[in-house]
């Protein structure tokens, strides 16, 4: 089956950016994720399908040879991927021309070997967390030798075969005249055995897909977005190839209090109009506990106040950020009598004061005015 067009499975033109192709990626990733489609076949190979197109549409390098060849610039099996891989099947043709002859690894001395695809795994943490750091299990889709058959993928009792087809080198050349091209064995698809029997309990693959339980090691001050690397555990080469590399990527959970901001926290700290008026000592929550400080008589609504060394040290850090309260003046609510009343008379007392107890009203009054002027 013919492969798709790689700006045709992103949903962006030929011309597009890095960007944009990085944005179109993101985005048909997000939908497809085999994590939010767990029943779903057919988001899993979308997924795998826009993964490949953009691995391949990152790279300026292979980008330009897919541009020039198309696939056959990119195809592996061609002399070894990108565009060096199509210019080292040119090498092969006039190699045999001119009667030159080897190459590199893969050509003639057996079948290529590739490297598995790298995984990703989605871990949400509390801020707590991320700000001390902590150890956790987290269990990932793998796979593993077919007991029966010891990984050979062939009935127990027989073994593979040595393809007929290119002789157990998994390659072949095509020949079109004056030139031969070199491709990936069409019978044994370039693993150069072919099974007589398959294994009835890996149905010859060779291995079965299980879960696995890797310990993680969550550093210190750890941000949204953050990946952490464990080698060798993302899906297994083909061919004997190494396996890929497992990503975990770190999604922090939203905070009852605190917003962060790299390694700052802000929060918003709800004061009574009476202490805001008379200033006094009030606590604060950190991430270490509560904290008090004394604001001035005459404290605004929007006030920030500045707790150096009050937020989290970053994981490249060498201090910790600061804790930024936003003062917020409450006004008071189902009122007694009473309390009404007493507002009234205070309402009054300050009027009489002139603008010395409100001046930021008598400079919103006197612009007001100067406008309309």
């Amino acid at each position: 089956m013919a492969k798709r067009d790689f700006y045709e499975i992103l949903g962006v033109a030929k011309s597009a950016s890095d960007e944009e192709i990085k944005k179109a990626y993101r985005k048909l990733a997000m939908k497809h994720h085999p994590d939010r489609n767990p029943d779903s076949k057919g988001a899993e190979e979308k997924f795998k399908e826009a993964k490949e197109a953009y691995e391949m549409l990152s790279d300026p390098q292979t980008r330009d040879a897919y541009d020039r060849y198309g696939h056959a610039g990119i195809d592996p099996n061609i002399g070894g991927g990108g565009a060096s891989g199509f210019a080292d099947s040119f090498g092969d043709i006039f190699g045999d021309i001119f009667g030159g002859g080897g190459g590199r690894g893969g050509r003639g001395g057996g079948p290529q070997v590739y490297r598995g695809a790298d995984l990703r795994y989605n871990l949400e943490v509390t801020l707590e967390h991320a700000a001390r750091g902590f150890d956790t299990t987290i269990r990932v889709p793998s796979w593993d030798a077919c007991e029966p058959c010891h990984g050979s993928g062939a009935k127990p009792g027989t073994e593979p075969v040595t393809c007929s087809t290119c002789g157990g080198h998994g390659q072949v050349r095509m020949q079109q005249g004056f030139f031969s091209i070199q491709q990936a064995c069409p019978k044994c698809h370039g693993r150069g055995k072919i099974i007589p029997e398959s294994c009835p309990s890996c149905t010859g693959a060779g291995r079965i897909k299980r879960n696995k339980t890797l310990e993680v090691k969550i550093p210190a001050g750890i941000d949204d977005g953050m990946r952490i690397r464990s080698s060798g555990n993302g899906e297994p080469g083909m061919n004997g190839g190494p396996a890929g590399d497992l990503y975990v990527e770190i999604h922090i959970k939203p905070h009852a209090v605190f917003q962060r901001e790299g390694d700052d926290l802000h929060c918003e700290m709800p004061i009574s109009f009476a202490k805001a008026a008379l200033g006094g000592e009030i606590e604060v929550p950190t991430l270490n506990g509560k904290v008090s400080f004394t604001i001035p008589d005459g404290t605004q609504s929007g006030k920030t106040f500045r707790l150096r060394s009050k937020g989290i040290k970053g994981v490249r850090s060498g201090h910790a950020g600061d804790l930024f309260c936003h003062v917020v003046v409450e006004t008071p609510v189902k009122l007694s009598d009473r309390q009404k009343e007493l507002l009234q008379e205070f309402e009054q007392l300050t009027s009489e004061g002139g603008a010395k107890h409100s001046p930021q009203s008598k400079s919103w009054k006197d612009k007001v005015r100067e406008f309309f002027e």
